[in-house]
């Protein structure tokens, strides 16, 4: 099974412990937070799904969703609603907000986890060649291969063709090492001569331009280049 990873954000500690335990008893990553304040300071993009209480502190399930939803690198997170607030109208609300999933407190715990897996299935069939044909993404860093423009944290930056092409070749084969050869011949196969040292510049350049995903690309001695996650 992928390795999904989820954030329970809720106020009752007792309760986050049970559902992080459970959840990861069935194979996911998972992660806490006792407030949407907490929780708003992570990198929210590294979460396949959040687990959201509406009742909570200062900042509620609810604006939570909205400051979500409304940022584009994470308005694609799927969102379940865990609350005792039951009522059509707060349903209403949730779903409207961008919820897919809402349960009621109390619940059976199995319910819970049943739903997840149903949910993160159903997002998994329907996305995921979209994002497989036209997008590469590590992070925040995305690769919008239709339109040859590259993302960092929702913001585009300027690419050479080479550049481009080296990065789309890291992601596609991330942990894997290429020699100098191996690039020369998938990125420059169209050129005639040229020297190990173009590789370097361009491997740095890249690194200055990805910001803090530059020190992914790591340089193995001896070896080559490789892109570690």
């Amino acid at each position: 099974m992928k390795q999904y990873r989820i954030l329970v954000v809720d106020d009752e500690e007792d309760l986050c412990e049970i559902l992080q335990f459970n959840l990861e008893s069935e194979g996911f990553t998972v992660d806490v937070a006792y407030s949407a304040e907490e929780a708003l300071k992570k990198d929210l993009t590294v979460y396949n799904l959040l687990l959201l209480d509406v009742m909570m502190g200062e900042t509620s399930g609810f604006k939570m969703a909205r400051i979500v939803r409304e940022n584009p690198l994470t308005a694609t997170i799927p969102i379940v609603f865990l609350t005792a607030k039951d009522t059509e109208n707060d349903k209403l609300t949730g779903f409207t907000i961008g919820a897919d999933d809402y349960i009621s407190k109390p619940f059976s715990i199995r319910e819970v986890v049943a739903r997840v897996k149903a949910l993160l299935r159903r997002i998994n069939i329907n996305k995921q060649p979209e994002i497989a044909s036209e997008d590469l993404t590590y992070l925040g860093l995305t690769m919008q291969l239709k339109n040859k423009k590259v993302l960092l944290q929702g913001k585009e930056i300027a690419f050479t063709k080479k550049e481009f092409e080296i990065l789309k070749l890291f992601l596609e084969n991330r942990n894997r090492v290429f020699t100098r050869d191996e690039m020369l011949t998938r990125v420059w196969s169209d050129e005639v001569i040229v020297l190990d040292r173009t590789i370097d510049v361009n491997i740095t350049r890249l690194r200055k331009k990805i910001g803090d995903y530059g020190k992914n690309i790591v340089t193995r001695l001896g070896y080559g280049y490789c892109f570690e996650e």
